[in-house]
């Protein structure tokens, strides 16, 4: 009898294609539905539709709204667990890629009393896609034997930084106004997920199948004070990068001469850094612990917020602006990977809940700096509340290097 060569794998179920959906995912939900804002907002307030305040309350909007997002899918799997089985992680990412693009083109109509509401849905949509997207993908790597590509999906956040970050700088130079930036985010949004919708479907797992990122019991740090820890270092990121990523073309303009060319480059060098960050934070070994890897990051994002404070040039804030962008999303994913690790039989919630410490931290950066400007002005305010991001990183690496000197690592645990 004559053996039949097994069928060709479709590539929607091929490991490279799961990674380039959660990656275009994740671009679509934080560099268009989180952070098109950025370069949008200096069109804003050329366009007069918004004051630097208002824009800062706009910011905040989004980012309570992802903290809501981040509780809601927390509380999904404890509190509805039947809702859950049917609106399962590709289901909820898929609704919230739809959310995305809607809130995006709804942000172009010209009723600024709504773009509050627009905003803190935005936020809401953009944890949904974050954290199930990410769930389902690692999920499914793993499942495929794959895992340590899951990494690659984290590049998504700074494809979309960057794709967006230059279109808003053709947009400046031809002098459109911001409307037209919303709609043509929305409309690259739509592009972005019709590569995903076909790969993202389905469960990650076949019921009754292994998932090795959720089979083991925490070992060595998995107290309920590790945990505890590691929360609440993570939601010290939130605060930590959040005053540059909502404002970082508005500090740079005003940090520079009227008429620069480059302050419409910088985000899309932090959009560049993030993804290729992403990618290398892939590369680390296994076996090493994630909170000094976690350390590192904060650190570079803690230089790179003080460049942009001791050297306002072309050159400082470039540097800068890598710096912050490298670890930016490799934070992310190796924050996961270390809450799978804390309490691997509740993975999915305990991930949801550090990202809603995570958007805490990102709330109290807005209205911090609106104050900060109120009290001081516009360069004095900034400063001051870059120099207090900066120290929030600072406390976050200092909690994990003791978390990892308090609880190292069990040998063979990783």
């Amino acid at each position: 009898m004559i053996a039949t060569p097994d069928a060709p794998t479709p590539w929607s179920e091929r490991p490279a294609a799961i990674a380039l959906a959660g990656m275009l995912a994740l671009a679509v939900a934080m560099g268009v539905g989180r952070f098109a804002f950025t370069p949008l907002l200096p069109m804003m307030l050329h366009d007069g539709v918004v004051t630097l305040a208002a824009g800062s309350w706009l910011a905040t909007a989004n980012y309570i709204g992802y903290l809501v997002g981040a509780l809601a899918c927390m509380a999904l799997p404890w509190v509805t667990p039947a809702l859950y089985q049917r609106w399962h992680p590709a289901r909820l990412a898929r609704a919230g890629l739809v959310a995305t693009v809607l809130l995006t083109v709804a942000m172009a109509l010209p009723l600024p009393a709504s773009w509050p509401t627009l905003r803190f849905a935005a936020g809401v949509a953009s944890a949904f896609v974050l954290l199930n997207v990410s769930a389902w993908c690692m999920v499914r790597l793993a499942v495929l034997g794959r895992p340590s590509m899951g990494g690659l999906i984290f590049c998504g956040p700074g494809v979309g930084i960057a794709l967006t970050g230059l279109a808003a700088g053709a947009m400046v130079a031809a002098e459109w106004r911001a409307a037209s930036g919303w709609v043509v985010f929305g409309l690259l949004s739509v592009l972005l997920c019709a590569l995903v919708w076909p790969v993202v479907r389905g469960r990650a797992a076949r019921a009754g199948a292994a998932q090795p990122a959720a089979a083991g019991k925490a070992q060595g740090g998995g107290t309920a004070a590790a945990r505890g820890v590691h929360a609440l270092a993570y939601g010290l990121a939130g605060l930590g990068y959040i005053v540059t990523a909502t404002f970082l073309p508005v500090i740079a303009r005003g940090a520079l001469p009227a008429g620069s060319p480059w302050p419409d480059w910088f985000w899309p060098i932090f959009g560049a850094g993030v993804a290729v960050g992403a990618a290398l934070s892939t590369r680390a070994p296994a076996a090493w612990d994630r909170r000094w890897l976690l350390v590192a990051a904060y650190a570079m994002q803690a230089l790179g917020i003080g460049l942009g404070l001791w050297w306002p040039t072309p050159a400082g804030f470039a540097a800068s602006s890598l710096l912050l962008g490298l670890p930016f999303t490799a934070i992310t994913f190796y924050g996961l990977q270390e809450a799978r690790r804390l309490w691997p039989r509740s993975a999915d919630s305990f991930a949801s809940l550090i990202t809603a410490v995570y958007g805490l931290g990102q709330i109290m950066g807005p209205p911090m700096v609106a104050w900060l400007l109120a009290r001081g002005g516009q360069a004095q305010g900034f400063a001051q509340g870059l120099a207090l991001a900066a120290l929030a990183l600072v406390a976050g690496g200092v909690m994990y290097a003791a978390s990892a000197w308090r609880w190292p690592l069990v040998k063979g645990e990783r």
